[in-house]
């Protein structure tokens, strides 16, 4: 069992650049604490994501941390060109010295992806499997040669490498059992959002792929669930702070789609007495935080849990405490569960 941390990095009220400061300062924390990696998302001209260019933020990163891995969850290929994706991607790696994760997809939001001129989930869904078979060709080396219906590329000289080759490890955001066994066939990690039970039927569909592919269950990639967690002293000391920053965070995730008028395909409660009752936000004393993870660690069949440690205005102070108790008095008690077989 691991433990991650993943990052909307969404509109806090503060400064920008303070915001910037105050996520580089939790990434060194979660250095030190042992976490295994740290993933950033990816959003444009909505305050749910104000790390638009991940390998920016991601290059500090970097810099800034010895033994944490990290990278994007995900890098939104349908708006990119692959050969300059690619180039980021060797970068990273090399200036971290192969401690990149690469999350990858299409992009979920229509009103995001029409700001880069994207018509429809169609041209979205088909640039996005162009650019992904070309980064996974060129990871290789140069020179490139490709043609396709968006890019034609013609010996292009790769002149960066990768440190983890054939490439770094890949991460997809699976909602649904049928994309598990797609996933599985490539050794791709998946993350699920969803009730446990349902990421359950993700994590088991999964399982029972790799077994029909009769690859090693000591190889299994990480196969992870996200929840909103802090971690106090007592169970009172943070309830209503963490309360507001869930409206904030919660604001923040549904404004484009409100402004559109568009449904959003995610079933985030929107109350946070709601989102505590149903298991999506984890809060409390590290005694009730390990109560109310663990039987849900076990029911979604995971062997990797990844907090949002810092959300909405909750304070940087409330979220480096989260990181001391995690890592004294929960992680601990969660370490040995995840080894879970299928069924």
């Amino acid at each position: 069992m691991k433990f991650g941390v993943f990052d909307h990095m969404d509109r806090s009220g503060a400064d920008l650049g303070q915001l910037y400061q105050n996520r580089l300062t939790l990434t060194e924390a979660y250095d030190r604490a042992g976490f295994y990696a740290y993933h950033v998302a990816e959003h444009h001209g909505t305050p749910l994501g104000l790390s638009p260019s991940p390998s920016v933020f991601l290059s500090a990163v970097a810099q800034r941390t010895g033994r944490l891995r990290f990278g994007p969850m995900v890098y939104v290929l349908s708006t990119y060109h692959p050969l300059r994706i690619l180039e980021e991607i060797c970068m990273l790696d090399q200036l971290s010295g192969g401690r990149l994760e690469v999350g990858i997809g299409r992009g979920i939001s229509p009103v995001e992806l029409g700001f880069y001129g994207i018509k429809d989930e169609t041209e979205a869904k088909h640039r996005y499997e162009e650019t992904l078979s070309l980064l996974l060709e060129g990871g290789s080396g140069g020179p490139i040669t490709h043609g396709g219906e968006y890019f034609s590329v013609e010996g292009f000289p790769m002149e960066l490498e990768l440190v983890q080759k054939p490439f770094p490890p890949l991460w997809y955001g699976v909602a649904r059992p049928a994309t598990a066994d797609w996933a599985a066939e490539r050794g791709i990690n998946c993350v699920g959002n969803g009730p446990a039970g349902a990421v359950r039927k993700i994590t088991d569909q999964y399982r029972a792929a790799w077994q029909r592919l009769d690859r090693d269950p000591q190889d299994l990639p990480l196969l992870g669930m996200s929840r909103h967690i802090v971690v106090t002293d007592s169970d009172t000391e943070a309830y209503e702070e963490a309360r507001a920053a869930y409206a904030q965070w919660f604001a923040n995730l549904n404004l484009l789609w409100v402004q559109r008028g568009i449904p959003i395909p995610l079933n985030f409660p929107s109350d946070f007495d709601d989102a505590v009752n149903a298991g999506f936000c984890v809060v409390g004393s590290p005694s009730t935080v390990r109560d109310r993870l663990l039987p849900q660690v076990e029911e979604a069949g995971i062997n990797y849990l990844l907090g949002r440690l810092a959300f909405g205005n909750l304070a940087v102070d409330r979220s480096l405490r989260s990181v001391e108790l995690l890592e004294e008095e929960v992680i601990p008690a969660l370490a040995g569960v995840g080894a879970l077989p299928h069924g």
